[in-house]
């Protein structure tokens, strides 16, 4: 089904996004990737490794908050060359992590720190879901078509519009000291999996969430290699912290696998953050 994707991806110019993107466009899908305007340069750079994909990667610049902005980049997936009327898979991984104690040395956390990451993260989040649902249900061209094992009498209930993979993360269970804005975020998009996936049932739409735990980031590369040795070594196994293109792999088996709906799933090798 890789190859019938239509992906927009936010936040895909680096990290798990960009793991994201290389996939789909490895399987021979289409993507834009949806970032700030800095990263466009960075995102296009993904033409190194996939050459081929030049008529199936676009840039457009978003700010997830922006209604406008969204919008263009879902018109973006309309323009690609070879694409269906509509985008058919949305992978959100646009996000910010700002730390703070709700009281530290210099007070109270300025609610404007808590409203930020609220804004960016949970609030971003759900405007590109409901943008991106919109153009899905309406959509004419389904990313796959029923199936032909098993067979139903009604073939209808198996034709599949779109799916929706949002980015949580492990701090929505385990949240550390000075994360409570960041685990409300994340907590929040958990608890938006199952009612998105209800609502949108009905049209054929799917939507899921992945909750990563550590994973090798351009965030945590910039710590000093023994830094980074440590944390990986305190996560269970694989004894490490993760891969990106490990992200990717499950974004990949979420969108073939149409059994996959309304659940978070964790990506984690058994860690559990301490406080």
């Amino acid at each position: 089904m890789l190859r019938n994707a239509t992906a927009l991806i936010t936040g895909g110019a680096s990290g798990l996004g960009r793991s994201a993107a290389s996939h789909i466009l490895g399987c021979g899908g289409r993507v834009v990737i949806a970032d700030l305007p800095a990263q466009q340069a960075l995102a296009e750079s993904l033409l190194d490794t996939h050459p081929s994909a030049k008529e199936r990667l676009v840039f457009s610049a978003c700010d997830v908050t922006s209604e406008s902005d969204v919008a263009k980049a879902l018109d973006a997936c309309s323009e690609l060359e070879g694409s269906p009327a509509n985008v058919n898979v949305i992978v959100n991984c646009a996000g910010i992590a700002t730390p703070g104690r709700i009281v530290g040395k210099k007070g109270a956390l300025p609610i404007a720190r808590f409203q930020q990451v609220m804004d960016v993260n949970t609030v971003g989040t759900f405007n590109v879901c409901r943008l991106g649902a919109e153009r899905m249900v309406n959509s004419e061209s389904p990313i796959s078509p029923s199936s032909s094992s098993p067979k139903y009498e009604d073939a209808r209930m198996d034709v599949e519009r779109g799916v929706i993979i949002n980015t949580a993360s492990i701090a929505y269970q385990d949240g550390q000291i000075g994360q409570a804005a960041y685990a409300a975020s994340k907590g929040a998009i958990a608890s938006m999996t199952l009612p998105l996936a209800r609502d949108l049932a009905s049209k054929g739409v799917r939507c899921m969430a992945i909750a990563p735990g550590l994973f090798l980031t351009p965030l945590l590369e910039g710590l000093p290699e023994k830094v980074r040795d440590e944390m990986g070594s305190k996560v269970p196994f694989p004894n490490r912290l993760g891969d990106p293109s490990e992200f990717g792999d499950l974004v990949g088996c979420i969108v073939n696998n149409r059994m996959l709906n309304g659940e978070v799933i964790r990506l984690d090798g058994a860690y559990r953050m301490p406080p």
